[in-house]
């Protein structure tokens, strides 16, 4: 049995999220069902982080064990001419069978985009969230996420149905910038609570409308105020960038050009 590691990105529109369904597809079932074509084989995938329906990936790692002849960096090739062209692979390799996809990561990667522009663009709708009652004020927002960074309880910022134990997690990284009409906010974490990044989004969103002032956001998740924490961005505008993981084992995780340009440049 060799572990095979993929790096693999899929468009969230058209499943259930990564994680198998009783009556919906997922990406988990037509990933293993594909395997099961080219192996004959009941296979077992792993992800790095689970994504919500309709929640995109550009750079998800996943794993599975497999006693199959086919050279490992060919895995991309096979699975891709067999998959819908909402899932590609970008990479295939061998990694130790200690690795794990999950347990393995140092931290992971989201990004949201928020189309801040008066005229909704046909081509950035699927991948960002066209948010225009007033022009967001993005310097509030950043504001807002100071102090954010760190081990903190992030209860407020969970959604009801979570199986985790516990709601404390490390924020690595938090930025928000504006890039023209868009407004991005990237988010790097050890874990991240179910529904975690798009409460926070729905959130800033509110700061930067003014409807809410940076120290309500602040005390809302300081002080575990859930019931105040309504609104919640939708999960077109939610992509899971990346994984890292301590052992450099893959040639495209870092690559900057995971994320689709055009999403991030917007009319140009």
């Amino acid at each position: 049995m060799k572990r095979v590691a993929l790096v693999i990105q899929y468009d969230g529109s058209y499943y259930s999220g990564w994680q198998r369904q009783k009556n919906a597809i997922s990406v988990q079932e037509t990933i293993e069902n594909c395997l099961f074509k080219i192996s004959n084989q009941i296979i077992k995938t792993f992800a790095s982080g689970r994504t919500d329906a309709g929640v995109h990936a550009s750079g998800q790692v996943i794993h599975f064990d497999i006693d199959f002849v086919i050279p490992i960096d060919r895995y991309a090739d096979v699975l891709n001419s067999r998959l819908p062209h909402t899932i590609r692979i970008l990479e295939s390799v061998e990694v130790k069978n200690s690795w794990h996809a999950c347990y393995s990561a140092v931290y992971r990667h989201y990004r949201y985009v928020i189309n801040n522009s008066k005229i909704p663009n046909l081509f950035l709708n699927k991948w960002s969230w066209h948010r225009y009652q007033k022009y967001l004020d993005e310097f509030s927002m950043s504001i807002a996420l100071d102090g954010m960074i760190g081990e903190h309880d992030f209860f407020a910022f969970q959604k009801s149905g979570s199986n985790r134990s516990t709601s404390i997690t490390t924020i690595k990284y938090i930025k928000l910038e504006r890039t023209e009409d868009l407004i991005l906010i990237d988010i790097k974490a050890t874990g991240f609570l179910y529904g975690m990044v798009r409460s926070i989004v729905g959130q800033l969103v509110l700061v930067g409308e003014k409807k809410i002032t940076p120290d309500i956001f602040k005390d809302r998740w300081v002080l575990k105020k859930k019931n105040d924490v309504r609104e919640s961005a939708p999960a077109k505008g939610l992509c899971f960038v990346n994984s890292i993981y301590e052992e450099n084992i893959f040639k495209r995780i870092n690559k900057n050009d995971l994320f689709p340009k055009f999403v991030i440049r917007g009319y140009s």
